[in-house]
């Protein structure tokens, strides 16, 4: 194992979604609004939403981010609009299994018990629901964070922790605080999110237990033409985009006006330049074989899960058998992340459909998906823990992906 490298599982976040909800939180008068913010913190059976899907809901009956696929909204809504009134948090359970449900005036197409809680925003508070929110999706480690959603006495209580044992938020309970804290020391090791029940002073304590890494990252090695949609589409899933190349003229800030940074960087200083980790994917498209390969050599040493090369996979055997020469052998990770001929077999011929195949594989890879036809997949859509209950999507890094990769 290299330096640095990391072998885990990690889940795949609603990063854009969360953002989304940040920043129109900024953007509010929050002195004429009142807010509240639903989490999905539950689900038994299925749904359209896993558990750590947010929506921002505002007095005025608008909302950003969603908890299902439309049928809970306008209920919870409802809700939100006596949770700011109140002041108070509470938890609704909406039972997708009943046809009584349709009385409600919510279309459910699940089949599923979905848990939600729905807290009161107070913009006087540093540790609000959604100043916590901002806290983690900004972070780039790891962090844990337990919700109380079901007590008595604390409901809406937020105990948060770093993977280095920093604690940036806690319960009012010490008792809680102490039964809480090997769960979610353990959970940097399980990557397991989920709800918990504990007894504390009196009564069961309902917990969701919510891993949260760092949001997904790109870099594009490479400013052409057909680099430019692949940036678009990641930004639309929300990941950081970087685009670097050694000519200043692919990289004007014109050809890719939603990147979060273009870089003029000569490809001896990448390492130094770039910050790679185990959540960043690389994409090589330079249509310069040299300079690719150079890129190569260099993210061989990274702790990267994914690189993909545009262009033929008789391209990348070259660039192995010039890596022999010089006594550099690919290990069987190295086999495994690297990507060439980049992306899904999809029939991609245009700069957009490609861009779609990378995209989708980068997806895939990090979902430990084989990009097939779900119509065929013999297991549920989304994990279940073995009492049934919806768990967040995972990915495992250190397998082996038995999917194979076909350039358009």
């Amino acid at each position: 194992m290299r330096p640095g490298e990391v072998n885990f599982r990690i889940e795949i976040r609603k990063t854009k979604e969360q953002k989304a909800n940040v920043n129109s939180y900024h953007k509010l008068d929050l002195k004429a609004k009142k807010v509240a913010l639903a989490t999905v913190v539950r689900v038994r059976g299925s749904s359209y939403r896993s558990p750590g899907a947010r929506m921002l809901i505002t007095d005025d009956g608008r909302w950003v981010g969603s908890i299902s696929g439309g049928c809970l909204e306008g209920d919870a809504l409802r809700k939100a609009r006596q949770v700011m009134s109140d002041q108070k948090p509470i938890t609704i359970s909406y039972d997708t299994r009943e046809e009584s449900n349709q009385n409600l005036g919510i279309g459910l197409g699940c089949n599923g018990v979905i848990d939600v809680l729905i807290e009161p925003v107070d913009p006087q508070n540093t540790q609000n629901a959604v100043r916590v929110c901002e806290l983690l999706i900004s972070t780039k480690e790891p962090a844990a964070i337990a919700t109380i959603f079901a007590s008595s006495k604390f409901i809406g209580e937020k105990k948060v922790v770093t993977a280095d044992g920093e604690l940036l938020s806690s319960f009012t309970s010490k008792h809680l605080e102490t039964l809480v804290k090997t769960d979610l020391q353990k959970l940097f090791e399980t990557k397991r999110s989920e709800a918990k029940t504990y007894y504390s002073e009196g009564e069961d304590v309902e917990v969701f237990i919510e891993l949260v890494q760092p949001a997904l990252s790109m870099i594009v090695f490479g400013g052409g033409f057909d680099a430019r949609p692949v940036s678009e589409l990641a930004k639309l899933l929300g990941w950081e985009v970087s685009v670097t190349d050694e000519c200043a003229a692919h990289i004007a800030p014109v050809f890719f006006p939603g990147a979060d940074r273009l870089s003029l960087c000569h490809r001896e200083f990448i390492d130094r330049d770039f910050e790679i980790t185990p959540y960043t994917a690389c994409v090589l498209m330079s249509h310069n074989y040299e300079y690719d390969r150079d890129v190569l050599r260099k993210l061989l040493g990274s702790p990267a899960p994914y690189i993909g090369i545009l262009g033929p996979r008789k391209r990348f055997d070259k660039m192995v058998a010039e890596f022999d020469q010089q006594g550099i052998q690919l290990t069987a990770r190295d086999n495994d992340r690297i990507h060439s001929p980049i992306g899904l077999d999809i029939g991609a011929e245009t700069p957009d459909e490609i861009a779609v195949s990378i995209i989708s594989e980068i997806q895939s890879k990090f979902a430990n998906r084989s990009g097939g036809f779900l119509k065929y997949r013999k297991a549920p859509i989304h994990q279940r823990d073995q009492k049934g209950d919806q768990v967040f999507k995972e990915v495992y890094l250190g397998q082996t992906s038995k999917k194979k990769s076909a350039n358009s």
